[in-house]
């Protein structure tokens, strides 16, 4: 994509996309199977939450379910995700209060899909704090 403006994390989306969600084993199911390192900050039967390898922040937390269930993007979220999608998010919540994050706020993001900059096709939150965030987001 070199000449189009695109950005390196633009680009690894694009590229992440066209590999396809079909279900295949990703970086964050090697995570989980203790298979890569991870610096986890939070750990249940249902989900992990370990730092970001490229911080775009102070404190940059991922929250991943540690079974996909098909839920590799939130997009593809149905009633039956009702239940991990809620705990995902009490999960960010309990990550951002052991983080000290609760006392001056925190940005919670889920990018679904290339437009949304998805580069790992396993749903994950990110829980982002430590500074001033801007808006509009990118």
């Amino acid at each position: 994509m070199a000449g189009t403006g695109a950005t390196e994390e633009e680009e690894v989306a694009v590229a992440a996309a066209s590999e396809g969600d079909g279900g295949a084993p990703t970086i964050f199911d090697r995570i989980i199977a203790k298979q890569l390192p991870a610096s986890v900050v939070y750990e249940d039967d249902e989900a992990l939450a370990f730092r970001d390898i490229n911080p775009q922040a102070k404190t940059h937390v991922l929250v991943i379910p540690k079974v996909r269930q098909g839920l590799t993007q939130l997009c593809r979220a149905t009633p039956e995700h009702k239940a991990i999608l809620g705990h995902l998010m009490y999960v960010a919540a309990e990550v951002a209060r052991m983080e000290g994050l609760d006392k001056n706020g925190y940005r919670v993001v889920v990018n679904d899909g290339p437009d949304g900059c998805q580069s790992v096709y396993h749903l994950h939150i990110h829980v982002i704090g430590g500074r001033q965030m801007r808006w509009p987001p990118g």
